[in-house]
């Protein structure tokens, strides 16, 4: 999937789309350069599932997690930017965020190689004319199923 965001509106719509397709156990993974929309995906997402705390991104904390109204599961927000080492995310017992009933998003996953699961799918976001672009590539059937929702 790719598409050119080029407002709020615009996220808000993909997040809303983002918000019926995903299920406990999805792990979405957005890689962009600074300001290039990852986080603002994120809150437009939380948003969508009824979530009314402040979203930030977790650039200090490494994770945010968030229970969605009216849904049985957790969502853990990851930002890795300011990880030193992909080791580093075992001594916050990151296998214990990656459960078959939580969603996870990873901003910067590049940062966790070789130590993070596998996405089901993979969002690169970029500048675009004053907008944003983002190219999504599933990895999975689960991942190949949302990307055909997401249309």
């Amino acid at each position: 999937m790719q598409r050119i965001i080029k407002d709020e509106k615009e996220w808000e719509a993909l997040a809303a789309l983002l918000a019926k397709a995903i299920t406990p156990g999805f792990r979405l993974y957005l890689a962009g350069e600074l300001g290039a929309g990852k986080t603002t995906l994120v809150r437009c997402f939380l948003r969508q599932l009824g979530v009314l705390d402040i979203v930030k991104s977790p650039t200090y904390t490494l994770v945010e997690s968030y229970k969605p109204a009216n849904k049985d599961y957790m969502l853990h927000h990851f930002d890795l930017y300011r990880l030193q080492s992909a080791q580093e995310l075992h001594y916050i017992g990151l296998e214990d965020y990656f459960s078959d009933d939580a969603v996870v998003i990873v901003e910067w996953p590049e940062k966790g190689l070789g130590v993070l699961p596998e996405a089901d799918i993979f969002c690169t976001l970029s500048y675009h004319e004053g907008g944003r672009f983002i190219e999504c590539i599933a990895h999975s059937p689960r991942g190949h199923l949302v990307l055909e929702q997401l249309g």
